[in-house]
């Protein structure tokens, strides 16, 4: 999880377009620090290892409730970490229900999915699944599931050309623009649609973890999200630098860095 709560941390300072578009900048601004996606992927993390503990992985109904309850109690713990208005709206329902929701909150937070698993087949089913509490619209499970799969794939092995002929074949995203030709036009867009497609292509084009990165953030747009997203890839594929480990356990809060420490230990990564 350390390559997604740090493109979501490097990446924050200059959400909403407010950076120049360039690979060129401070790793870690002064305004760099955790948001929504990192503390979702944290509560997500949290009710998976749960499920597991408790032995109910193969049971819907049991690890969506896991993840309603996570998702509830962390949302509460951090209320103004930026979350979108009907998000934020879910977190404090009584009983709360997915709202068809076509966000990017389903991809940004589905990376602990993407390690948890020992197939591809259980890693997408259980990815849909986070999606599904909030964002049960096809392309939020989309973008949840190409996530998780391209995870899945790049700790295993598998090459850059074979994610991204998998990823086509199942999921049907258009790679056909380079980062130079997203770049210029592309804008602040909340959506699995136009966040996926362009996170995966920072990660095609980056040459090692920090290098995905800066190409993610030089995209701009709602680029905490897409940098939290390709990140999450980047790491499965290249790893992630010790410094830049400790500088993320740094910025993180004690009971957030408890989580993560649990789930490297479980994974044993």
């Amino acid at each position: 999880m350390y390559g997604a709560i740090l493109g979501d941390m490097i990446g924050s300072p200059y959400e909403f377009d407010r950076g120049n578009k360039t690979k060129d900048f401070p790793f870690f601004d002064k305004g760099a620090t955790y948001t929504d996606d990192s503390v979702m992927t944290i509560a997500v993390a949290e009710a998976l290892m749960t499920a597991a503990e408790q032995g109910v992985m193969d049971d819907e109904p049991s690890v969506k409730a896991l993840l309603i309850e996570s998702m509830q109690e962390w949302g509460h713990r951090y209320p103004y970490a930026g979350y979108g208005g009907r998000f934020f709206g879910w977190l404090a329902a009584s009983d709360p229900e997915p709202y068809n929701s076509w966000g990017n909150g389903s991809a940004m937070r589905v990376s602990p999915a993407g390690w948890m698993f020992s197939d591809l087949e259980t890693t997408r089913k259980v990815a849909a699944w986070t999606a599904e509490v909030t964002h049960n619209h096809p392309e939020g499970i989309k973008g949840a599931e190409s996530v998780a799969a391209a995870i899945f794939m790049a700790r295993n092995g598998i090459s850059k050309d074979e994610i991204k002929e998998y990823v086509i074949r199942e999921f049907g995203y258009d790679f056909s623009r380079t980062c130079d030709e997203i770049r210029p036009g592309y804008r602040h867009v909340e959506s699995c649609q136009e966040t996926v497609p362009e996170a995966f292509t920072a990660f095609f084009e980056g040459v090692d973890f920090e290098d995905v990165i800066r190409t993610a953030v030089s995209l701009g747009g709602d680029c905490d999200t897409l940098t939290c997203i390709a990140g999450s890839i980047a790491e499965a594929f290249y790893g992630v630098p010790e410094d830049l480990k400790h500088e993320c356990e740094s910025r993180l809060p004690a009971d957030m860095l408890e989580v993560l420490k649990k789930f490297i230990r479980a994974m044993s990564i």
